[in-house]
C-alpha cells in the first residue's frame, strides 16, 4: 500500500508540474501578443511589424490575444485535458505567427524565429516526441506562409533557401528540446527515488536508534550534536535540542572526543556519569576521518553487568539443581541414621556428638535451600501493588513464624505507595533482611522498623534495627557470598536478597542508621514507578 500510495503521490506531483509549465508558458504568450497590439497600435506601420499588411497584422494580433485570454480559462478548469490544451496552444502560435510573419515581410521579418520559442516550450512542457510533429507542423506553415508570399506578394523565391535553413533549425530545437526534457524527466525520477529512498533509511536510521539498548549521540566536525536517543538521554540525565554544542551540554563526553579527534582514542574507556552510574565510550568516524563528524556509542555498564550476571546465575542455577539432589540424599540418610542412633541411651559424650551431626546436617541443608533461591532470579513475574498492606500482612505472619510479640515490628511511612516488584521475591528479601535484623536486635518493642517514603519518584523501604549495627570495617563483604558473623549463618541470605532485588530492577544497600533506632539499616530503592498517596505515621 505503501508503494502504491507513493506511486500515486509523484503521478500527482507530476501532473501538477505539468499544468503549472502550461500556465507559465501561456503567461509567456500572453505577453508577446500585448506586445504586439500595443505596438502596432501606438506606433503603426512605422516599424517593420506589419509593413505588408499592418491591419492584418493588428487584427490578427488581437485575435491572438483574445485565444489566449481564453486559454486562461481553460487552463484553470483543466478541461480539455492537458495534452489537448497544449496542441491547441502550439497551433494556435503556429497559425498567428505564420500569418503575422507575413503580414510583416515574410522571412526577412524574423517573426517566424519566434516560433522556435514555442517548441522548445512544447518540448520541454510535453516530455514526449510530439515536439516532432509540431516542428514538421511549423515547417510546413513556413512554407506555405512563403510560397505564398511569392505567388500572390512580392516574395523572393531566391529566400527559399533561408525558409529551409529556419525549417531546419525548427527541427534541431525540436529535438534538442525533447532530449534535453528527456534527462530532466530521468533525474527527476532518480530525484524522487533517492528522496523517497532517504526518507525510508531516515526512518529507519529513527526507529533503530529509538530502540538501540546502548545511548548513541551523533556529532559533526566541530562536535555539535546532530542527533541523540533517548537512552542516552536517560544516561547522561538530560534531554537537549539538536544543534547543541557538545562543549556546553557534556563538557566531560566532549573532553573525551577532543582527544578521539587528536589521537585517535581517548584516555578513558569508562566513563562516570553519575553515582554508581557508568558508561563505556566508543566512537566511530562518519566518514574515513573525524574530521566530519562522528558517532558515539554509550554503554551502559550497569546493563553489561546484569546480563553477565545473569548468564551466571542460570549457570549456576543448573548447576545448583544437580547438587542439590546429589547432596540431600546422603544427607537425609547421614540425618535420619544420626537420629536413630539419638534415641538410643548412651552418655553424654555420645550424643553430643550425635548432636553435633545433627546441627551441621541441619546447616548443609539449609546452605543447599539459600543456593537453590538463587535459580530463582531467572523466574521474575513483577506485578504492580501497594506496599503497605502487603507489609502488614508480612509482619503478622513473621511475628507468628519467629514466635515474637507482635509490637516487635513497626510500620511507618506513606500509605498508598505502589510498587513494581515479584511478590514472591519481595517476601524472600524481607524474610531475610527481618530476620538478619531480629537476630542482632534487643526483641523489644519497636526493635525492628519497616519504613516507606517515596524519594525521586521512586519508593523506599527502610529496614531498621536497634542492634549494634555493622562495623565498617566489614560493610563492604556484607553482600558477598558465604560472608557472615555468625556461627550458625550461611552467608547468604544477604547476597540472595541483594540478587533478587537487582533482578527486579531495584537497589538494596546497606546506610548507618538514624533517628530513634540506632542500629543497622537496609533500603530498598524500588525502580521507577508512579507512585499514589497521602501520608500517615502509624505503628503495628
Amino acid at each position: 500500500m505503501s508503494g502504491v500510495t507513493a506511486n500515486n503521490d509523484a503521478g500527482e506531483s507530476q501532473s501538477a508540474d505539468l499544468w503549472r509549465s502550461l500556465r507559465y508558458f501561456n503567461l509567456y504568450r500572453l505577453t508577446l501578443a500585448s506586445l504586439f497590439v500595443f505596438l502596432s497600435g501606438t506606433f503603426g506601420s512605422s516599424l517593420s511589424l506589419g509593413a505588408r499588411n499592418w491591419t492584418l497584422f493588428f487584427v490578427t494580433s488581437l485575435i491572438y490575444a483574445a485565444v489566449v485570454m481564453v486559454s486562461f480559462v481553460t487552463l484553470r478548469l483543466r478541461w480539455p485535458r492537458f495534452t489537448w490544451q497544449q496542441a491547441i496552444q502550439i497551433s494556435g502560435d503556429i497559425v498567428c505567427l505564420s500569418v503575422l510573419s507575413n503580414a510583416s515581410g515574410g522571412i526577412q521579418s524574423s517573426v517566424g524565429l519566434l516560433l522556435l520559442v514555442s517548441l522548445t516550450a512544447t518540448g520541454m512542457i510535453s516530455r514526449g516526441r510530439t515536439t516532432l510533429f509540431f516542428a514538421a507542423l511549423t515547417s510546413i506553415a513556413a512554407l506555405l506562409e512563403h510560397s505564398y508570399a511569392v505567388l500572390y506578394d512580392d516574395g523572393d523565391a531566391a529566400r527559399y533557401i533561408q525558409v529551409g535553413l529556419l525549417c531546419m533549425a525548427y527541427f534541431a530545437v525540436a529535438w534538442l528540446a525533447h532530449t534535453l526534457a528527456k534527462y530532466a524527466v530521468d533525474s527527476q525520477q532518480l530525484a524522487q527515488r533517492r528522496g523517497r529512498d532517504l526518507v525510508s533509511l531516515s526512518e529507519a536510521n529513527r526507529l533503530v536508534m529509538r530502540d538501540m539498548l546502548d545511548g548513541v549521540l551523533v556529532v559533526d566536525g566541530t562536535g555539535v550534536i546532530m542527533q541523540m536517543n533517548q537512552r542516552a538521554e536517560r544516561l547522561l540525565r538530560k534531554s537537549v535540542s539538536m544543534g547543541s554544542p557538545l562543549s556546553e551540554t557534556f563538557p566531560i563526553l566532549f573532553e573525551q572526543y577532543a582527544m578521539w579527534r587528536r589521537s585517535g582514542s581517548a584516555n578513558r574507556d569508562i566513563l562516570q556519569l553519575d553515582v554508581g552510574l557508568q558508561a563505556r565510550l566508543r566512537f566511530v568516524a562518519i566518514e574515513q576521518d573525524a574530521a566530519h563528524g562522528a558517532v558515539i556509542f554509550l554503554e551502559d555498564m550497569q546493563r553489561v553487568r546484569a546480563e553477565a550476571q545473569q548468564i551466571k546465575l542460570a549457570a549456576l542455577g543448573r548447576l545448583t539443581a544437580n547438587i542439590a539432589h546429589e547432596v540431600r540424599n546422603p544427607l537425609s540418610a547421614i540425618s535420619y541414621a544420626a537420629e536413630l542412633l539419638s534415641e538410643e541411651h548412651g552418655d553424654a559424650k555420645q550424643q553430643r556428638l550425635l548432636q553435633i551431626v545433627l546441627d551441621n546436617t541441619r546447616r548443609i541443608n539449609q546452605i543447599v535451600q539459600d543456593v537453590m533461591q538463587l535459580n530463582r532470579r531467572d523466574r521474575v513475574q513483577p506485578e504492580k501493588f501497594e506496599l503497605d498492606p502487603m507489609l502488614r500482612a508480612f509482619a503478622e505472619e513473621f511475628c507468628m513464624a519467629e514466635h515474637i510479640r507482635p509490637d516487635v515490628v513497626v510500620l511507618a511511612g506513606m500509605a498508598g505507595t505502589a510498587v513494581l516488584f515479584d511478590r514472591g521475591h519481595l517476601r524472600q528479601v524481607l524474610w531475610n533482611l527481618c530476620r538478619n535484623a531480629l537476630r542482632y536486635g534487643r526483641r523489644s518493642p519497636g526493635s525492628l522498623r519497616l519504613a516507606i517514603r517515596v524519594e525521586d519518584g521512586r519508593g523506599v523501604l527502610d529496614v531498621q534495627d536497634d542492634g549494634p549495627g555493622v562495623p565498617a570495617e566489614q560493610q563492604g563483604k556484607l553482600f558477598e557470598p558465604f560472608f557472615t558473623t555468625a556461627s550458625d549463618g550461611t552467608g547468604l541470605g544477604l547476597y540472595i536478597a541483594k540478587e533478587l532485588c537487582e533482578a527486579n530492577g531495584a537497589r538494596l544497600e546497606y546506610r548507618d542508621a538514624g533517628g530513634e533506632l540506632p542500629g543497622a539499616c537496609f533500603r530498598i530503592t524500588f525502580g521507577e514507578h508512579d507512585h499514589d498517596g497521602g501520608g500517615r505515621e502509624d505503628g503495628g
